[in-house]
């Protein structure tokens, strides 16, 4: 069609819907569009709808390749019938890439785009509108993205996945608009790519003797040949690699291996020990960069992996080094010398700089997480930060391109719900929405900044994943919340019509066989306090859709007539708050409850020993800081929060003045134990009173019950309760006796 003929019609169409929707609201297409509008039923779905395009050759084969795969059964127009569906793709539109306009009449549909990619999402929407419908609405919908890059991360090391699993994946993820999977092939658990010039990385280093990777650590991370009786692990040949990259390619997704280097390593150095410092296996998981056969079996391993995979990057890891070793060896200390680096930051950096190199003279660049940043950063590399958003933000400042993907709000792996109700994961929580509020590139970074934020990624780590089916049910929904955050214009997300929407989703995706969590079923509480009141602020919380939130106040259990939750719910004095989720057609949630306390101890002054302050090398352990145990500020079920205050490898030993006698009956603190982070409850809990800050008398001693101790996760209080007792001063101790982390977030005194 004419172009101009085309935006012709387009504003006709226009105008047409706003004369005649009235009623016209956002569609349900996730990611929200840039703007959309549909209005009520016009077109019939036929049965198999036919479809003419003006694709070039080699985009139509692609098409007509991936069309057995889309829910809608298309077929190519046979010549002189009327299409159902018109498909545009002209370079010279005035969109940008993976850019379309779609519009529904009850003349047809047409998909108009300036490449193929937005062809191609065009149709991904277009499937959404036409979802479990015998007709589609008026539509008028334009959209693109909001940032190039919009990544999943796939762990094969840890647990290794078969390619119908990654393919499977594929196709869900470019329906919403995932438009790079980031392969992790290599790391310390396994070797997972065929390198036919160094064959003992899958025939030794690709198989264990142990399945979960929690057994393989504590039997001493040993590999074994591969025809070991019982041994756990797999590769990819060159034609997995091959059939993924062009199922890929075909829903428009570019796989980006990585091969990690210098560190994550151990199984290079089992299977080749010539290349780590002792020249000996199972002595280190760092490659030793003072030998030149390092650099020489990394160039064979990337030849191969350029060979296979045409994606412009090369993902080259360079995280989580230790280097120790490099300290201790005399060709990494004689390197540092001859080349002039000074320290092991900058031997790591050289590394990193000359892999660059290699790759660069290939017409490729480099990704590398943010430790690449230490020591210098190479020339053209590309900054994935994973530890917080400072390490992107340092990159693009210094003009190298950044994708966000920070632990706090990306990690898949980590659980998303209540620990203690989720299967075994790794760290704090990540819920649907902690990911979904997530902005990688704001307007205060300015414009010059945030340019080369160029991608947002979601990374699911395997290290607790043992099956495909728990992969599944880590990714989603999650990574749709994170879809939404790299396609769709800040202005356009919406928290609400998220919630009805993913909730639609979720249902939608179990339905056609993926594995996805189904949401919380629990409120999720937020305590507030007002000062100038002395109440707490409670508020409540729900990812389900549609729903509603009961509650009570005097500890029963909430009914179908009880409260309705409309915003939050003051509580003086102390009060448990018990409330649950009331869904259509399903019976209630399971009851939540949180205790509630205006105590006597907020705003008071707290005094910690000498030996027992709080952790201050991450300021978001530090909560509060000196006030943050009398703050009346009680934590969530994630530590990183801010309403948690860490303890590593110190007690807690503090001293709380109430600024005068007072009878006391009641003093508790809450903490966590989360075992993969390594958070463990206390041991033990003394306290003591005193009238003068002089004598001291003891109240109470409290211990974690032998479930709750040995729990991979759990959240309890302890302390003492009892008849009242005249006192000003509190100390309260918690002793560990592990040297590990340990949480409380408020010593409650009533």
């Amino acid at each position: 069609m004419n172009l101009i003929r085309h935006f012709s019609a387009l504003a006709a169409l226009i105008l047409c819907l706003t004369a005649t929707m009235p009623g016209a609201r956002a569609t349900d297409i996730t990611p929200a569009p840039l703007s959309a509008e549909i209005g009520a039923p016009c077109l019939p779905i036929p049965e198999a709808p036919a479809y003419r395009t003006n694709m070039n050759a080699a985009d139509l084969t692609d098409l007509k390749a991936y069309l057995p795969s889309y829910p809608l059964k298309l077929r190519q127009a046979n010549y002189g019938e009327r299409p159902w569906l018109t498909i545009n793709v002209d370079s010279c539109a005035a969109m940008g890439p993976e850019a379309y306009l779609l519009t529904v009449s009850d003349s047809g549909v047409t998909v108009t785009a300036a490449d193929a990619a937005g062809a191609f999402y065009g149709l991904q929407s277009l499937a959404m509108l036409a979802r479990d419908s015998d007709s589609l609405p008026a539509a008028n919908i334009t959209d693109a993205p909001r940032l190039p890059y919009r990544g999943a991360h796939m762990d094969v090391s840890r647990h290794f996945f078969g390619i119908d699993h990654i393919m499977k994946q594929l196709d869900l993820l470019a329906a919403y608009k995932i438009n790079r999977l980031h392969w992790h092939l290599t790391d310390s658990e396994g070797w997972r790519l065929e390198i036919p010039s160094r064959p003992l990385l899958t025939e030794l280093a690709a198989w264990r003797p142990q399945r979960l990777y929690s057994d393989w650590r504590k039997a001493g991370r040993r590999y074994c040949p591969r025809d070991s009786a019982g041994a756990y692990g797999g590769y990819y040949t060159a034609d997995d690699v091959r059939r993924v990259v062009e199922y890929a390619r075909l829903r428009h997704i570019t796989v980006i291996p990585e091969i990690e280097m210098p560190g994550h390593s151990a199984e290079v150095c089992a299977a080749y020990p010539e290349l780590a410092c002792s020249g000996k296996p199972y002595t280190q998981g760092e490659v030793c960069i003072g030998r030149e056969e390092t650099f020489d079996f990394f160039k064979d391993v990337l030849d191969e992996v350029m060979r296979l995979f045409p994606s412009h990057y090369i993902h080259i890891g360079g995280d989580e080094a230790s280097r120790r070793h490099w300290r201790q060896c005399p060709m990494c200390q004689q390197r540092i010398r001859e080349e002039g680096l000074g320290d092991e930051a900058g031997l790591q950096s050289y590394m990193i700089r000359r892999i660059e190199a290699y790759v660069n003279s290939h017409g490729r660049d480099i990704i590398g997480w943010d430790e690449i940043l230490d020591g210098g950063l190479a020339p053209h590399a590309t900054v994935m930060s994973w530890r917080n958003v400072d390490g992107g933000i340092r990159a693009a400042r210094m003009g190298h391109d950044a994708i966000m993907t920070p632990e706090e709000f990306c990690y898949l792996d980590h659980p998303q719900d209540d620990p203690s109700t989720q299967p075994k994961a790794f760290g704090s929580p990540v819920t649907l929405f902690k990911a979904y509020s997530f902005d990688p590139a704001p307007d205060s970074l300015g414009t010059d900044v945030a340019r080369h934020i160029i991608g947002v990624q979601g990374n699911n780590w395997a290290e607790y994943i043992p099956t495909p089916e728990h992969s599944e049910y880590m990714l989603y929904p999650r990574i749709i919340a994170l879809a939404e955050v790299g396609w769709s214009q800040p202005a356009r997300k919406d928290e609400t019509s998220f919630r009805r929407r993913i909730n639609d989703e979720i249902r939608h995706i179990r339905s056609i066989g993926y594995n996805a969590f189904t949401l919380s079923p629990r409120v999720a509480f937020t305590q507030d306090v007002d000062y100038a009141r002395r109440c707490i602020l409670v508020s409540m919380a729900t990812e389900r859709h549609p729903a509603d939130i009961r509650y009570t106040t005097d500890g029963s259990e909430p009914t179908a007539s009880s409260p309705l939750y409309t915003g939050p719910v003051s509580i003086e004095g102390s009060a448990t708050v018990t409330a649950r989720i009331f869904q259509p057609d399903s019976l209630p949630g399971p009851c939540t409850r949180i205790r509630a306390d205006y105590h006597k101890a907020i705003g008071c002054s707290v005094v910690y020993a000498d030996s027992c302050g709080y952790y201050r090398d991450r300021k978001v352990y530090m909560a509060g800081g000196d006030s943050a145990l009398t703050d009346g500020l009680r934590g969530g079920k994630t530590y990183t929060d801010g309403r948690w205050q860490g303890f590593c490898p110190n007690s807690l030993d503090v001293t709380i003045d109430l600024g005068s006698v007072t009878e006391v009956s009641h003093v508790m603190a809450n903490f966590m134990q989360m075992r993969t982070p390594l958070i463990f409850l206390p041991a033990s809990v003394d306290i003591w009173a005193s009238t003068d800050g002089k004598h001291y008398r003891l109240l109470g001693h409290d211990e974690p019950e032998g479930s709750e101790a040995e729990a991979d996760a759990c959240f309890t209080e302890l302390g003492w309760h009892g008849d009242p007792e005249p006192a000003r001063y509190i100390r309260f101790r918690a002793t560990q006796g592990r040297r590990q982390f340990m949480f409380t977030d408020e010593i409650v005194i009533l």
